[in-house]
């Protein structure tokens, strides 16, 4: 093989090396945090669901401090909750309020998960693109 074909599948395979695989990796880590997102905002719908449902209105649970450190916790008043709507704040909601804000940030989580998913389809599209190329350039037959 010439040193220009040689050259030409070396900077090929550093492409998909430092750029695309490093992009790849990047977005299904950005996508897998939506879905946890997803989760928390599910698991906290079927929680206040199941609180009107039984008509709960005072609890006693155990919140997590952090570091898996849990303390024993008495809510006198369960119908207005704290939700973490991003950066930090939390706001108080009523149980309907909460429900509403909940099927808005859903409904954007799922636009989000759909548009890393493309952009992960894409990115395995230009590298078995760069890939097809190296093997044109190495002259292998395709299987």
């Amino acid at each position: 093989m010439d040193s220009f074909r040689e050259e030409k599948v070396k900077k090929f395979e550093e492409f998909v090396d430092l750029r695309l695989k490093p992009d790849l990796l990047h977005a299904i880590a950005q996508r897998d945090k939506v879905f946890e997102q997803q989760k928390v905002f599910s698991d906290l719908k079927r929680n206040i669901e199941n609180l009107e449902k039984n008509g709960v209105t005072c609890l006693r649970t155990s919140v997590n401090l952090g570091s898996e450190v849990y303390m024993q916790a008495d809510v006198p008043d369960t119908r207005h909750i704290f939700v973490d709507v991003g950066l930090g704040f939390h706001v108080e909601f009523t149980w309907t309020e909460a429900l509403e804000f909940i099927s808005v940030k859903e409904a954007r989580l799922a636009r989000q998960v759909e548009e890393y998913t493309h952009l992960v389809a894409r990115i395995k599209a230009q590298i078995k693109l760069v890939c097809e190329g190296i093997r044109e350039l190495l002259q292998i037959p395709a299987e």
